[in-house]
């Protein structure tokens, strides 16, 4: 069984349990009604004179109604989850089958700076049908956030083998990699991850009111006292003292009540998104993993004074104790007033937030950084013919490189090499035969392979490099710059970069039909300054160009390697292209020929 039937059957599968549960949650809605509505009327029946017997009823059928909401809920939530469950699955045929409308957009999260960026926006990281929408989306905002790092920004060679260890291990893991994805699409459908604000107050070292200590000490002389003399007053030793503290207590909490109610509003924020995070710690923790990375990022889960998972549970208790201050005001007045229920809340929350608070951050982190990695995991799983790339010196080899956004059944693979340093690589060819698709395949492997990911091809080597692309250039009207101007202006960037270049990295270019904006004279003397920039300062890379002359003129001459695609003509007069790469300089055209093709004469 393919990859594609087993995501159907598991999305089969899960629909089968969401229906279930919401045939079960649609009975349990009319028992509420059936239950609430008769208890109802007998209370208001016994209220009226007709005894006890109807009052005892109702209590009972309140009760049942109580309990059938608890159960109802708990119905409710089984049916988000599964829904959640099948759609990861559904996503997951989409990702494979190329087919972008059905994933989540893969807009760059907002934290993430892409403008002005080497390749970020010729090589398709962003957007719709890019590399970030075909490996995510995250379950995490932290998750999405690094993942985008990653492909922004090469990795150190020994960072990149103990990613792609880690990854290895995530592979095979297919329901762990569910059940995490489907955290991420729960959130995505029910609620939002405000935890910023409770970051703030979790990593805060000021206490929520002045004097806290005093206050404290206060209150709990406060509260033994009320019940004490209540106490005293029941056994007829004392008279009735107990209002004397009981006024006391009322006045201290009218005189705290705003910096109380913004200690719970501050702590509280995200309040399903930090239920949702306690069940997210445990779920990363469930499987021990083997990989160095893996186990480092669980044992940061694993604090030394309590670990993630408790902890956030705990806090839940915490918090939900505190919404009886937004409940029924009547429940709330007497409980307050008797036990200064608030306080000993703000009490508890304020001892979490001083032994636990300053780790919850790195708890986030670790578990973004096992959300990145498990999507490299599901592209592993999901394209078992990609290959480990391996760090090389000064060349970039692949055999049967694909680009990584076509979908298998239509993509073409090249055998590709670039160096080494002194050499370069020149595609020629025809109009629509592959130059443009080859670049952004090197780009997007080298990206991939710097990241800690499988690459789409059978074999893969690249040196530790700087990227620096030129293939999509747009000029800008607002700006008042020319196309020309624009693509000088990322020329320069690239020359700028190859000549500041360190020692220990390779800076690799990919250059689409350079200046093309000019005449095709002083074009030729502007490629060649440019390439002989390059050489000079040692990098490496690809040029394309519908300029077969500028092969004889130095230095593409001497340092080029020459290669070429070109289109097959059928007998019939049809024009089709294999997108297969070949050595040597191209050897036809086909504008005019495409021109008749659209009906130009």
């Amino acid at each position: 069984m393919n990859n594609v039937d087993r995501y159907r059957e598991r999305a089969a599968a899960h629909t089968a349990q969401r229906d279930a549960e919401s045939r079960t949650s649609t009975a349990l809605s009319r028992w509420r009604l059936i239950t609430f509505l008769p208890a109802l009327g007998l209370l208001i029946w016994s209220a009226s004179g007709a005894g006890l017997t109807p009052a005892i009823v109702a209590v009972i059928l309140f009760i049942g109604f109580g309990v059938l909401v608890v159960r109802h809920a708990r119905v409710d939530e089984r049916v988000a989850w599964y829904d959640a469950l099948r759609t990861v699955n559904e996503r997951a045929i989409a990702r494979i089958e190329r087919r972008w409308d059905a994933l989540p957009p893969g807009d760059a999260p907002a934290a993430v700076v892409t403008a002005g960026h080497p390749y970020a926006v010729d090589l398709d990281l962003f957007g719709r049908a890019s590399l970030f929408q075909l490996i995510g989306p995250t379950a995490t905002p932290d998750g999405s956030a690094l993942l985008a790092e990653w492909l922004l920004a090469p990795a150190p060679p020994d960072e990149i083998a103990s990613r792609q260890a880690a990854v290895a291990e995530l592979g095979p893991q297919e329901e762990w990699r569910e059940h995490l994805a489907a955290f991420g699409i729960v959130a995505e459908h029910g609620y939002a991850l405000p935890v910023t604000a409770f970051l703030g107050w979790a990593e805060s070292t000021q206490p929520p009111l002045p004097y806290f200590g005093a206050l404290r000490a206060a209150v709990y002389a406060i509260t033994g006292t009320i019940w004490l003399l209540i106490l005293l007053h029941l056994t007829g030793i004392t008279p009735a003292l107990w209002p004397i503290p009981l006024l006391i207590g009322m006045v201290l909490s009218f005189l705290t009540a705003a910096p109380v109610t913004h200690a719970f509003h501050a702590a509280g924020s995200g309040q399903q998104a930090l239920k949702r995070y306690a069940s997210l710690f445990a779920h990363v923790v469930s499987s021990p993993f083997k990989a160095p990375t893996l186990a480092s990022l669980q044992h940061r889960l694993g604090s030394d004074v309590e670990p993630a998972p408790s902890a956030m549970r705990r806090l839940n208790r915490i918090l939900g104790f505190a919404e009886l201050r937004s409940g029924s005001a009547l429940l709330h007045f007497p409980i307050q007033t008797l036990t200064l229920w608030d306080f000993h809340v703000l009490f508890a929350l304020e001892r979490w937030r001083r032994s636990i608070g300053p780790q919850v951050r790195d708890w986030l982190q670790a578990t973004g950084e096992i959300d990145a990695l498990s999507r490299f995991g599901e592209l592993h799983h999901d394209n078992p013919a990609w290959c480990w790339p391996r760090m090389a010196t000064d060349v970039v080899q692949a055999s049967a490189l694909g680009h990584p956004l076509i979908r298998e059944d239509r993509r073409v693979a090249n055998d590709v090499t670039v160096g080494p340093k002194g050499t370069g690589l020149l595609v020629t060819g025809s109009n629509m035969s592959g130059k443009s698709t080859l670049l952004r395949a090197i780009g997007l492997n080298t990206v991939l392979a710097q990241a800690g990911a499988p690459a789409c091809a059978a074999a893969l080597s690249v040196p530790p490099c700087d990227l620096q692309t030129s293939i999509r250039i747009q000029d800008s009207l607002e700006r008042g710059i020319s196309y020309f101007m624009a693509a000088l202006s990322r020329l320069k960037g690239v020359v700028d970069a190859a000549e500041r270049g360190s020692s220990d990295r390779t800076l690799v270019y990919l250059l689409d039909e350079i200046l093309q904006g000019t005449n095709s004279a002083e074009r030729g003397i502007a490629v060649q300054a440019v390439a002989r920039h390059l050489l000079d300062a040692g990098a490496i890379g690809v040029m394309t160009t519908h300029d077969l002359s500028l092969a004889d003129e130095e230095p593409l001459r001497s340092a080029a390697v020459l290669v070429h695609f070109t289109e097959i003509v059928d007998e019939d007069g049809t024009m089709r292209f294999d997108y297969k790469l070949r050595p040597g300089i191209a050897t036809s055209r086909n504008a005019l020929r495409l021109m008749r093709f659209i009906g130009i004469q």
